[in-house]
């Protein structure tokens, strides 16, 4: 299951590059996005982070896609057990 959803996640990204400008203008635009480059750039950084995320779980290092993220938030750190 973790591989089919992984090879989707890929598709899905792929797709959301092929058709951005049909998804933006669907979409619309916020302010926010104005700040970041416009709906256009909103929907590839949206397809790399879903394509990237897939590759992780394609190959089972999502601990280490992730570890930046969890050394931020607040007991996302795993606790050393003592005596181990």
């Amino acid at each position: 299951m973790r591989i089919f959803l992984g090879l989707l996640g890929i598709a899905l990204s792929l797709v959301l590059l092929k058709y951005r400008e049909r998804i933006g203008n669907m979409i619309g635009e916020a302010e926010w996005m104005q700040k970041i480059g416009g709906i256009y750039n909103v929907i590839i950084l949206i397809a790399l982070i879903i394509f990237f995320w897939s590759l992780a779980e394609l190959t089972g290092t999502t601990n280490i896609f992730f570890a930046p993220l969890r050394m931020i938030i607040p007991g996302g750190r795993q606790m050393e057990i003592e005596g181990f």
